[in-house]
């Protein structure tokens, strides 16, 4: 437990160079904070303690802003910075490594129980600010999403997808890394 706790304060120092102490991260980022209630709201909800899951998860929203439901499957060394008005429906599956920015939404557009209704993002996934992905879709490993973009398609590996409806596109070059790309892309941001 105290591993993941580690790994969970080193991927901010990883992806934030504003963070200067553990201290400081342990005390001061809702983002990790709503990612360990998550945590434990989520062991609740797979055991069938549903309603206590439901209730951690409310808490946690409450006092972090973020707002992530107990049945979403969220993978290790995950980031929300800043993290205000983040919200990840209930079968959300997030892979390994992926950053959210504050105001994403995964949410669904369907209302039939009992079904996958929310997206599947992969492994190194970047979403910018605002940015709403919508639906049972899946967004491959390593792809970029454009700040305030609405992504309803699914968004193959490695590509960066921008806009309302977003369309996207690969890496000019072959072997481009993702990550760079992301800030050579000003739609990203905006």
């Amino acid at each position: 437990m105290f591993n993941r706790l580690r790994e969970d304060i080193q991927s901010v120092f990883d992806r934030d160079p504003a963070a200067r102490t553990s201290w400081e991260v342990l005390t001061c980022y809702p983002g990790l904070h709503a990612l360990w209630i998550q945590r434990l709201a989520h062991w609740f909800w797979v055991r069938d303690f549903k309603w206590l899951g439901r209730w951690l998860s409310h808490w946690g929203r409450f006092l972090t802003g973020i707002e992530i439901h107990p049945g979403a499957t969220i993978g290790r060394r995950f980031f929300i910075d800043h993290g205000m008005g983040v919200v990840i429906g209930e079968t959300a599956v997030v892979g390994d490594d992926v950053m959210l920015y504050h105001g994403v939404t995964l949410g669904g557009r369907s209302l039939a129980r009992g079904t996958k209704r929310h997206p599947t993002l992969g492994d190194g996934v970047t979403i910018g600010a605002g940015a709403r992905v919508l639906g049972d879709i899946e967004v491959g490993d390593g792809a970029q999403i454009g700040a305030n973009s609405v992504v309803v398609k699914d968004v193959p590996q490695g590509a960066i997808a921008t806009g309302v409806p977003a369309a996207y596109r690969m890496p000019s070059q072959p072997g481009e890394d993702p990550y760079e790309a992301l800030f050579r892309e000003p739609a990203l941001f905006i």
